[in-house]
């Protein structure tokens, strides 16, 4: 048997052993765990007080897309520095006649190249721009009246 091959055997035995960890935990949860759904149980608990919308409310999905380009572009970041410490290495280029250099230098330049196309991208569709939505307030109807609100604030 090679090392290599051991290796992988002793990984696949200890995600294995993990697996089953995470099965029978799951197993004995389910067994111990008292299920005795009620209504009261079931209903939603907002501060003590009873619900009497529905939790929804208007949500721009733009920032959705923002949240998702920020992400994008701060794993690129994670990529820049093992590149640095490969281009700054001088002895590692010259043993290889500064082939694996040029290499990893033009791919750099074509992954920062797809990163650019689209940043282009989303800023042409517009999903970089940052206008305030018309938003309308929600018609609801309180039991407390609003002058009581008032005379506690």
């Amino acid at each position: 048997m090679t090392p290599a091959l051991s290796e992988y055997i002793a990984l696949l035995l200890f995600l294995g052993v993990g697996a089953l960890f995470l099965a029978g935990t799951f197993f004995v949860s389910r067994l111990l765990a008292p299920s005795k759904p009620d209504p009261e149980k079931l209903s939603a608990y907002e501060c003590g007080e009873e619900a009497e919308v529905v939790g929804q409310i208007q949500f721009n999905s733009r920032f959705f897309v923002i949240a998702l380009i920020f992400v994008l572009f701060e794993v690129e970041i994670l990529f820049f520095f093992p590149w640095t410490l490969i281009v700054q290495n001088p002895d590692g280029s010259t043993e290889t006649n500064s082939t694996w250099g040029l290499l990893i230098l033009a791919e750099m330049f074509l992954f920062v190249g797809i990163l650019g196309v689209g940043l282009v991208y989303a800023f042409v569709k517009g999903h970089l721009d940052w206008i305030k939505p018309q938003t309308t307030p929600a018609d609801i109807s309180y039991k407390i009246p609003m002058e009581a609100y008032d005379r506690l604030s």
